[in-house]
């Protein structure tokens, strides 16, 4: 069955409640510029947050290879820098963020081997090996990924950077590198030559010399080192440039475009961890040996998503999306809150169980506050605001911020409008649906107004409620059983009894 994109009337809703970029104003007394420590991947260790130019935070995010949806897997880094943003904007920064959308050129094996990604989702679709083509097939699925975002309550970038909308700032920066003489061509494209960049694969601590031709990378006589990668592809399909006709090659991709977006030195480059001994050291060379300059200041990554312990990947044919999610009743936010309860360098194992059990105290979590506290809001608590918001300036420690929130919302010494004013707080950045109006979160609940119930299910209710009054439990349960057989659920509770749709 052909998968579908992730588009439907509560997507188009979460339009509206997404909380634009510049929601947190920094003129906000609320906010604080507290120190933020991330687990910088090149230095590997946690280092004190300061960007080069205070409070302006230049963010670049790895993005998809648009040939295909995406999988609850590929989501994940997007939901950490997600955090991670939303972080930075509530303690007072202003962030400019891209993420890249690659729509030809990258290729099934990071180094320079296997097939065009583009390429095989053309022929899955049937389509002609254009580049309309290309641009058609692409479409779809950015389209698709947009909105598996929105599901995902994820902010939106600052831009989104098309990679074939940049191919000639590509080709700018490949001549650059040529013409300081750090590339060399070959029959099939441009290399770039990693001995005349002696600190290439400090990202990770990859050792080169160990590198061992087809080993990691396919054999290939022309390279003068199994670790040179390619900037220029040649092709009769592409686009044409010094070195004839072509694409460029994957890596010089998001160079280009960070740079184009957000300039030569930028302070966060965020991707998941299987960017990191190829793509990302790529990066590096190539943007520092064109510009001089440092190219980010700080690397984060995030760790695998698996499913019995196997990476989630659609070559290993385990790519579960957010429309099978949907399928078996699970929505954007308890995909988040699962999430959420693991740290983003931790890996995290997969199951419909452990989603269910997240889908559960989600739910407990919106009955307090659309049930319970009615979204009656106060001033947060600034006891726990504080200790919410030290978890997350400790390298974006959500299980803990999540463990604040719980502890909170036990308090008994809090008042219901004191919870729900924190609760509202805290989630402009966890983002689980503990902001809406009280009508919609009501809605997300599933539980109907007694004003809004068909006149024969009401009946049904009342003549139930008369039953149970009178302690006649077999017709109570009668009753029961035939509202679940119109489409309805009861639960009984101090107020009394609480209808929702099934």
């Amino acid at each position: 069955m052909t998968n579908k994109p992730f588009l439907t009337m509560k997507t188009i809703c979460y339009t509206r409640r997404i909380m634009p970029l510049n929601f947190f104003s920094r003129s906000d007394k609320s906010v604080v510029h507290r120190d933020l420590h991330l687990f910088n991947s090149e230095t590997r260790k946690k280092e004190v947050f300061e960007p080069l130019k205070n409070p302006r935070v230049t963010m670049y995010t790895c993005g998809p290879t648009v040939y295909d949806y995406a999988t609850i897997g590929n989501l994940r880094s997007y939901l950490f820098a997600d955090i991670l943003k939303r972080t930075l904007i509530k303690n007072g920064y202003d962030v400019r963020h891209t993420i890249n959308l690659t729509d030809f050129g990258h290729l099934t094996d990071d180094g320079d081997a296997g097939e065009d990604k583009i390429m095989k989702g053309l022929r899955r679709k049937d389509l002609p090996i254009t580049l309309e083509a290309m641009r058609q097939l692409s479409d779809e699925y950015i389209e698709a990924f947009k909105a598996d975002i929105e599901e995902l309550r994820i902010l939106p970038p600052t831009t989104w950077s098309r990679a074939s909308d940049y191919v000639r700032k590509q080709i700018s920066l490949i001549r650059t590198l040529d013409d300081k003489g750090y590339t060399y061509e070959t029959t099939d494209g441009v290399y770039f030559d990693i001995s005349k960049f002696p600190t290439y694969g400090r990202l990770g601590s990859i050792d080169v010399e160990k590198l061992k031709s087809g080993a990691r990378i396919e054999i290939n006589s022309e390279k003068r080192h199994p670790a040179d990668f390619a900037v220029w592809k040649k092709s009769p399909l592409g686009w044409d440039s010094r070195y004839g006709r072509g694409f460029p090659g994957w890596h010089i991709e998001c160079s280009a475009m960070a740079i184009a977006t957000l300039g030569k030195e930028i302070d966060i480059h965020t991707g998941g961890i299987d960017n990191m001994p190829t793509h990302h050291n790529a990066e590096i060379a190539q943007s520092e040996a064109a510009t001089g300059k440092k190219f980010a200041r700080y690397w984060l990554h995030g760790e695998h998503l698996q499913i019995d312990n196997q990476k989630i990947s659609k070559s290993l044919g385990n790519g579960i999306g957010l429309r099978q999610l949907a399928d078996r009743g699970f929505s954007g936010d308890d995909y988040r809150y699962w999430l959420l309860m693991s740290h983003y360098r931790s890996p995290a194992n997969f199951s419909f169980e452990a989603l269910k059990a997240a889908k559960q105290a989600l739910f407990r979590l919106k009955r307090h506050m659309y049930e319970e506290y009615k979204r009656k809001v106060a001033v947060p608590n600034e006891e726990y605001m504080e200790s919410f918001m030290t978890r997350l300036a400790d390298d974006l420690d959500t299980p803990g911020a999540i463990a604040v929130l719980w502890e909170m919302v036990k308090d008994d010494s809090l008042d219901n409008k004191t919870k729900a004013g924190t609760l509202v707080a805290m989630d402009e950045i966890l983002q689980i649906g503990l902001s809406a109006p009280q009508s919609e979160g009501a809605r997300m609940l599933g539980v109907v107004s007694a004003n809004d119930l068909p006149e024969d299910i009401q009946a049904i209710v009342d003549e139930r409620e008369a039953a149970r009054i009178a302690r006649n439990w077999t017709e109570s349960d009668r009753l029961r059983e035939a509202l679940h057989v119109k489409g309805y659920t009861i639960e009984d509770s101090a107020n009394g009894p609480r209808i929702s749709k099934v």
